[in-house]
């Protein structure tokens, strides 16, 4: 008879995942979900519930991995916050279970993995997409988003300038605070982005902030904010004039209002790239739009789970 569920924490969350091991992971199964066989991988784009009073939304992202024997679901509450507000932006609960008798093996704490998780999957989307010899880095916004991105960013790649924007003050020195390299803070965000090589967007923004006459024809553009159908971080052109690839066309497709409301077409999944069956087209201006999968968060808590159970097992 299966024990109580383990509880895993934040801090225990933090402490456990490591981008060497979780980059990989992600890797293989971005490249599952891609091939045309993909009962491996079960995942229905995710069930919003909105929460009209408190302008948010509780999303449902559950996951199967048959062969990998890998049940889970995250369950998150998305809002959309004030600038300056202190209240929370997200907040997630990650699920893991046994596939086959059904009982919750582990409840871990979801902050850690959405963001090192998304950040991650940016980053193998700059690893496929990007010019190899890009030297600078432009993100744009300074929440949590920012800080994983920058994290992983400039642990895989070597930027000789990284330059931030936010819309406030306050929120480009708490940034500039955490994390441990030097950053240009810049007054706008043409100015950011002006030459940049690689291209983060982390913004709350619900209309354009990114406008592709600002971008350097052959940039890489990581889009990770805006995960409504009716809102937006990047302008027509931008989506227009790029080669456009996704975690999930069917979720961009349904959840992108950059994707949506441009009408730009999808060209290629990341696992697409990952197979082998779609080009990097690394040459051109290529955007990434990330939604997020439940998939990527199965992969995260399963390395947690996993590295939780050696930790326990030694003496």
């Amino acid at each position: 008879m299966a024990g109580p569920p383990v509880v895993i924490w934040k801090q225990e969350v933090e402490r456990l995942l490591r981008y060497r091991e979780l980059v990989p992971r992600l890797e293989e199964a971005l490249g599952k979900c891609s091939r045309r066989d993909r009962a491996e991988v079960i995942q229905p784009v995710r069930t919003s519930l909105p929460l009209q009073k408190h302008d948010g939304f509780l999303l449902l992202m559950p996951t199967y991995m048959e062969k990998d024997k890998v049940l889970s679901t995250k369950l998150v509450c998305f809002y959309k916050r004030e600038d300056g507000s202190t209240l929370p932006a997200v907040q997630a609960t990650v699920v893991l279970l046994d596939p086959e008798y059904g009982n919750v093996k582990a409840v871990m704490d979801g902050e850690v993995i959405t963001g090192m998780r998304t950040a991650a999957v940016s980053a193998i989307s700059a690893k496929l997409l990007m010019r190899p010899e890009a030297e600078v880095l432009a993100i744009l916004g300074t929440g949590k988003q920012a800080l994983s991105h920058y994290d992983v960013f400039t642990e895989m790649f070597l930027f000789k300038e990284v330059r931030v924007w936010s819309r406030t003050r306050q929120g480009a020195e708490r940034f500039c605070r955490s994390v441990s390299g030097p950053v240009t803070v810049c007054a706008s965000v043409e100015e950011a982005v002006r030459g940049a090589d690689a291209i983060v967007t982390v913004t709350r923004s619900t209309e354009p902030v990114l406008f592709g006459q600002w971008v350097k024809p052959g940039a890489h553009v990581a889009a990770v904010g805006a995960c409504r159908p009716d809102w937006r971080e990047l302008d027509d052109v931008l989506m227009k004039e790029a080669v456009v690839y996704a975690d999930s066309r069917e979720g961009a497709m349904t959840e992108s209002g950059d994707i949506i409301l441009s009408g730009a077409e999808v060209f290629a999944e990341l696992g697409d790239v990952i197979n082998g069956t779609k080009p990097s087209h690394r040459e051109k201006t290529t955007v990434f739009k990330s939604l997020g999968m439940g998939v990527e968060d199965a992969v995260s808590a399963e390395l947690v789970f996993d590295q939780w159970k050696a930790k326990a097992s030694k003496p």
